[in-house]
């Protein structure tokens, strides 16, 4: 489903789910970038006990930004994916476990979608690479002014898939900033660290939520851990509600659309390539010392609160006089089910099913409709009935006539709403535009480097009109210079717009007239609608995919090899007689290889990437396989406006066929790539204060070989086995960065082994249920937020998890004091690690003194940096904090950890930082040193003063 459609609908619908995020952020004290101590209570008046990170939301907005220029190589790519981990741990600060999970290979039935996006972005960003190389050439021809154009590679997002030299890199990196945290950071220091890389099969978020399950499956799980799940995929709600977690929450980067980008040519703002004008970038401040400023502001993050949702849904699912008993949880299955219908990244949605039509409230109403006829829930622990979901589906099938037309309608009705505002604009707007010296300028631009200026302004005026008098040759509205030529962008007089002359798509299909159903699978599948043995094989195909997803959903991966073969979707009106199709799959499959997969997701453009004569098999007229790497390929708008949201019509890859090629050319892997070829597994990490540090340590020196069941009191109660790591992060071993900017850690405590999740039989079922013992939150929901639905109203969402939040104003004397110290006109770095212009602020943290301005006191300059974040105790020397929801029970690992009472000495974070918050590396490979344990010592500030800083 579409990931902007569905959080739309989701937040106009459901409000209150939505928590803003209250995020402390790093101070700065002479010159010194203080950290944020995670250690202390979260300031969301929150504790989570889990992070899990779905990396590749995070992998992509920092190696290829929309909203500020990329990285200029991979290294600064490693750090600003560095900063971005900090910055989300130090918003959520969980203390049991932070879980990384990178997308692997995939199941056969997503790579469908993965190829499309390649070839698609491949396309796309050749297409943009010449209409860009056109416009500049146009522009320079005209004697515009464009920067020299950049000599640098242009990074192909599409190496962010497994197999790649790029996802190696990255894990090293990761492996790296791991250990690197459990030695510095004291909010890491009780933490267990689980990463699963891009060698573990299985995609980013159904490697997390294959942990959960599995975890939930064991007799030390507690059943109260809040977990807090990172991403921006839609199918996190589903997954999040699927696992019946009474706590779960979601953090993701508000959705803000249209969010400004700079032009890839001029990198100015306000326009993009295809409207460049080539024109001067104007100064930003008085000496241009802000040119490197951003206009837009630090992305700002929210949690989604799943028991919120739950709250919303209990009571929307709620029926009275049922003919069974009622359970909230298989309705919230059912719910999540019925999502599946307007679309998910495995199955296409169907032809009458639109989110933003409203399409889930009105499967919504037809399941409650027919539940007295269905007799039972749709759903049980992952598996459909199939009879029920027929009744629901032939119910859907008897409205879609009216849908269709109901939707042309609605998209005539906003065509001449369209017409009539462009009528409006054209109507308010002058008929004449002077040009030259007279043109229009915004406030503040007159003396811009672009702007012409008239000596006499009056004399300009009046050549102008006697020229205007007396030169029939020269159009009335043409305007002047001011030595009485024809200004080259002079007065035009404007045409009147036809509202109607921008082209629609053309739509065959044409679904609001009689006959849609034969036109439809006429064109997109090619065969007569009459052909019902075909229509049962597409729809029989669709079931499957339904079964399927659902059961990845909730168990876990069916099947690595199914996959939907069409693309498009059949009709509502179709599911007849679906109660006896069979919905088993194949046991016992596996999953492809990481090259294998970037050999059926990849096009022939981005080769580079696998070996010569792999790549060959891409390109080469006579290979066996060329027909699965098209050139160029079609794209079906079907009934779409914009090419993004059309139909890639690609040939489906034959698996027989490619394995048979690639048979051919294995012998021609390296070493190295042939470790990079094989699968992997998840690594786990603890700081030498963690209870498992001496058991994985001890496991080392006896050079155990068989796999050892994880001791759950050391852990926090979770299980599963280790075996030894070849590559492992060993105590008082030199940790070498992969990132040149970065120093080795040569004072290594942390230590890490090989984590494998607990292993259940092929044909278990994990039970879709809160479990004993689960105590449900607080009700957060009043009789009042039942009413702040999108009625065309706005909605603020509260800061915090408090609801009781008293928000913290300032007064006039406090913004005074603020417009005292702080640089006005000032923008933050890209990285947010880059130095202050000195032009700005001249080697000090404030502004200029102005004649007879009071001296302004440097109220910590006798602070130490390692003492300006030593406040309270931190956490893990009390004891641990409450959520509200009554005592918690003193479960082994919990008083295992009140008897930690070691002091934890963050001795890294005191010497002045690098980026990413990083010591800077010296410039000599040779002699490596150890950070030191103490800075410079320097005298406390009084105990109690006017200021407080903490």
């Amino acid at each position: 489903m579409g990931v902007p459609a569905f959080f739309r609908w989701l937040s106009r619908k459901y409000p209150s789910i939505i928590v803003n995020c209250v995020e402390e952020k790093p101070k700065e004290c002479n010159g010194v970038k203080i950290p944020v101590d995670a250690s202390k209570p979260n300031p969301n008046d929150v504790e989570f006990d889990n992070l899990y990170l779905d990396m590749n939301g995070i992998i992509h907005p920092c190696t290829h930004p929309e909203d500020k220029p990329a990285p200029k190589n991979e290294d600064e790519m490693m750090v600003a994916i560095f900063e971005y981990i900090d910055r989300l741990f130090n918003i959520v600060r969980p203390r049991r476990l932070l879980y990384m999970a990178i997308d692997g290979v995939a199941p056969r039935a997503k790579m469908n979608q993965q190829r499309s996006r390649r070839f698609r972005a491949s396309k796309e960003g050749m297409e943009a690479a010449v209409e860009k190389q056109r416009v500049r050439e146009e522009i320079l021809a005209k004697g515009g002014f464009l920067p020299p154009e950049e000599i640098k590679e242009r990074f192909d997002s599409n190496c962010i898939t497994p197999g790649t030299e790029f996802m190696d890199n990255l894990a090293k990196c990761l492996r790296y900033y791991i250990a690197d945290r459990l030695n510095n950071d004291p909010g890491w220091k009780n933490l267990t660290v689980i990463l699963s890389d891009a060698s573990a099969p299985g995609e980013g978020e159904h490697k997390i939520m294959d942990y959960i399950r599995r975890q939930r499956a064991q007799p030390n799980h507690d059943p109260n851990t809040h977990h807090c799940l990172c991403g921006a995929d839609a199918d996190l709600i589903m997954l999040g509600l699927a696992t019946h977690e009474p706590n779960f929450t979601i953090i993701r980067e508000e959705f803000k659309p249209n969010k400004p980008k700079p032009c890839g040519l001029c990198n100015q703002f306000g326009h993009e390539v295809k409207d460049c004008e080539g024109l001067p970038r104007e100064k930003k401040g008085k000496h241009d010392e802000l040119a490197d400023s951003l206009p837009c502001a630090e992305g700002e993050f929210i949690f989604l609160r799943l028991n919120v949702l739950r709250e919303y849904l209990e009571r929307e699912l709620t029926m009275a006089s049922l003919p069974f008993t009622f359970d909230v949880e298989r309705s919230i299955d059912d719910w999540v089910f019925m999502c599946f219908f307007v679309g998910n990244d495995f199955l296409p949605h169907l032809p009458s099913l639109e989110i933003r039509e409203g399409a889930i409230d009105r499967l919504v109403n037809i399941y409650k409709n027919v539940v007295h006829k269905t007799g039972g829930y749709l759903t049980e622990s992952g598996y459909v009935n199939l009879q029920r979901v027929q009744m629901i589906m032939l119910a859907v099938g008897e409205v879609e006539d009216s849908i269709f037309k109901k939707r042309k309608d609605d998209e005539d009705s906003f065509r001449r709403r369209q017409k009539e505002k462009r009528k409006r604009m054209k109507r308010d707007q002058p008929a004449f535009s002077p040009g030259g010296i007279l043109t229009p300028h915004a406030l503040g631009s007159r003396n811009s480097p672009g702007s012409q200026v008239a000596s006499n302004p009056r004399q300009a005026a009046y050549e102008m009109r006697m020229q205007n008098n007396s030169s029939p040759s020269v159009s009335p509205n043409t305007s002047f210079t001011s030595d009485g030529s024809p200004s080259p962008i002079g007065g035009i007089k404007r045409k009147a717009e036809d509202s109607d002359s921008e082209p629609e798509p053309e739509d065959n299909v044409r679904l609001w007239e009689a006959g849609w159903k034969q036109r439809y699978y006429k064109n997109k599948f090619d065969v007569d609608a009459a052909d019902e043995k075909f229509r049962r094989k597409v729809v029989q195909s669709y079931v499957e995919g339904l079964c399927w997803v659902l059961r990845y959903y909730y168990q876990g991966c069916a099947s690595w090899k199914w996959y939907y073969p069409f693309h498009y979707a059949p009709f509502a009106s179709d599911f007849e007689g679906i109660a006896d199709m069979p919905s088993d799959f194949e046991k016992g499959t596996k999953p492809f290889k990481p090259l294998e997969q970037l050999m059926g997701v990849f096009p022939a453009a981005s080769g580079n990437f696998l070996p010569p004569s792999w790549r060959k098999l891409m390109s080469d007229p006579d290979s066996s396989i060329i027909d699965f790497y098209p050139e160029d390929f079609a794209i079906d708008l079907n009934g779409k406006k914009y090419a993004w949201q059309g139909v890639a019509l690609l040939p489906f890859v034959d698996e027989r066929r490619l394995r048979a090629a690639l048979e051919e050319v294995y012998p021609d892997l390296t070493p190295e790539e042939t470790k990079r070829n094989s699968l992997g597994g998840d690594v786990l990490f603890v700081g030498k204060h963690h209870p498992l540090h001496d058991f994985i340590l001890e496991l080392y020196q006896t050079g155990s070989t068989e796999p050892v069941d994880v001791p759950p009191e050391l852990c926090h109660g979770i299980q599963g086995k280790f075996s030894l790591d070849e590559e492992a992060v060993l105590p008082d071993q030199i940790v070498c960065s992969p990132v040149p900017m970065l120093r080795d850690l040569t004072q290594n405590a942390a230590i890490s082994i090989n984590f494998k999740d607990p292993q259940f039989a092929e044909d278990y079922i994990f039970k879709a249920v809160m479990l004993p013992g689960a105590r449900k939150p607080t009700p957060v929901l009043k009789p009042s937020d039942w009413e702040k639905s999108s009625n065309g109203r706005q909605w603020k969402p509260q800061l915090g998890f408090n609801r009781d939040r008293r928000p913290v104003h300032l007064d006039q004397a406090a913004f005074r004091t603020l417009g005292h110290v702080m640089p006005r006109g000032s923008g933050a770095g890209i990285y947010g690690n880059a130095a202050p212009p000195p032009a700005t602020y001249q080697g000090n943290l404030y502004r200029p003194l102005l004649r007879g301005q009071a001296q302004i006191p440097k109220l910590m300059s006798n602070m130490r940096p390692q003492d300006s974040w030593r406040g309270p105790p931190p956490l893990f020397q009390q004891q641990r904090f409450d959520r509200g929801v009554g005592a918690e029970p003193l479960l082994p690992w919990n008083r295992m950890l009140q008897t930690q009472n070691a002091a934890f000495q963050p001795n890294q974070y005191q010497m002045l930082a690098g980026p990413g918050g990083y010591p800077p590396r010296r410039d000599d490979r040779g002699g490596r040193q150890g950070y030191p344990r103490e800075g410079r010592k320097y005298p406390l500030p009084p105990p109690s003063g006017r200021y407080s800083w903490n």
